[in-house]
């Protein structure tokens, strides 16, 4: 009997003549053009072939064109389609209120011009019946995903994602892709953290399934950008980069927290005879891991500090380059240094703070001893005392890191 059985397409029939109901929800503003197309093709393709039950929710967003009498017209013809009327625009409140109010057990959501492949879709439901997974996403970056699009979009998109990837250790690889799902017994927690219902919601959503502990599957998808949109791309990423400061301070507060979400019991070996191998997080690793994160760093900041000292004077350059740099380190460490932990917590973020506090502290002392010791001092004579007081502050560091913040339980402790 396999740990981890595939799902093929007997077994997910089988599943869905017991339990499996999938609501595909469709959010809509002012698509009175696409949502007919959209509606026909999506329908002959679940009737065909989808091997669970399903139903299509239109969710009308304010639409102040005749979308919602199409909708209503769709609906009496099709006995799938249901529709529900918002009298507030946001896709993100679109979500929350047809995912809140669905009775299925698996909720997905696809954005109305079908930009995403179809023959995604059971792999992105699969997942989630069988429990594998608790969301699921389609992912336009991910290996193997085939995507055409203009340049602008791609180089946007890629950007958005590596900011998310860097300054909160997202693992996932494309937070917006309008194709996701979820089983609906974890999405509803979830639903009452989020706090967003515009373009932001995917994000935040995503961030705090990650930040519990929830398992995120990612199906590569194909995709072809349809250039009829609706999104204001300068107001969606100031809101996207206010709404990452904002998670990354839910984090820090504890407020990211999601009470009453299913637990997922830790990994264990199916055989029973089977030699475990013992993750390595002694001493040595965690100085080679360190070192290595550190001496990246470390150029980073030297690199970033040579650049704004021609704007800023050295204290404030030396805070913006730290500051950078630390919150790449900080996660870095997280994930490959100290192993022992394996998410966010308020506390190793509060401690993290104070930490980076004290590495300012060090660099900063350094910077202007040199300048009470010689009034104009070169350049490249400030980058080199930095670099000395980073030596120092990073071995500071390692001890606070280990020692404080990231410290294993004593139990751990004793066995290493």
């Amino acid at each position: 009997m396999s740990a981890v059985p595939q799902l093929g397409a007997e077994a997910a029939q089988g599943a869905s003549n017991r339990t499996a109901t999938v609501d595909v929800v469709v959010p809509v503003h002012n698509e009175e053009r696409s949502l007919p197309g959209c509606l026909e093709v999506l329908s002959r393709y679940l009737g065909e072939g989808f091997p669970f039950s399903w139903s299509i929710t239109v969710v009308d967003n304010a639409s102040t064109d005749a979308t919602l009498q199409v909708a209503h017209g769709l609906a009496r013809k099709m006995p799938h389609v249901r529709v529900l009327h918002l009298d507030r625009k946001g896709r993100g409140l679109a979500l929350r209120t047809a995912w809140g109010y669905s009775d299925a057990d698996v909720v997905v959501y696809m954005d109305v011009d079908l930009s995403t492949g179809l023959d995604a879709l059971l792999p992105l439901v699969a997942p989630l019946v069988n429990g594998h997974s608790d969301l699921a996403i389609g992912s336009r970056l991910a290996p193997g995903s085939r995507t055409v699009r203009g340049g602008k979009r791609e180089l946007i998109s890629r950007g958005y994602n590596k900011m998310i990837r860097w300054t909160h250790g997202a693992r996932f690889t494309d937070a917006q892709c309008g194709f996701k799902a979820a089983r609906t017994e974890v999405i509803r927690p979830l639903l009452r953290r989020v706090e967003d219902d515009s373009w932001f919601f995917d994000t935040e959503l995503l961030l705090l399934a990650e930040h519990n502990g929830l398992r995120v599957h990612e199906v590569p998808v194909d995709w072809i950008e349809d250039v009829d949109t609706r999104v204001n791309v300068l107001r969606t990423a100031t809101d996207d980069l206010a709404g990452l400061v904002r998670v990354a301070r839910a984090k820090i507060t504890g407020a990211a927290r999601v009470p009453g979400l299913p637990q997922r019991p830790e990994p264990r070996a199916a055989h029973p005879q089977a030699v475990l191998a013992k993750r390595e997080n002694g001493l040595l690793w965690q100085l080679v891991s360190f070192g290595a994160i550190g001496l990246v760093s470390t150029v980073l900041t030297s690199l970033l500090y040579a650049l704004l000292r021609g704007w800023w004077p050295p204290l404030l350059a030396n805070l913006v380059a730290l500051t950078v740099t630390t919150v790449w380190n900080t996660e870095a460490n997280r994930r490959y240094t100290f192993l022992q932990q394996r998410g966010s917590s308020g506390r190793v973020h509060a401690q993290g703070l104070i930490v980076f506090a004290l590495y300012y502290v060090v660099t900063s002392g350094a910077l202007l001893g040199l300048h009470a010791y010689a009034a104009n001092p070169s350049r490249w004579l400030e980058v080199l005392v930095l670099i000395l007081s980073s030596v120092v502050g990073t071995a500071l560091r390692f001890v606070l890191l280990r020692s404080w913040v990231f410290a294993a339980p004593a139990r751990e402790e004793e066995m290493s």
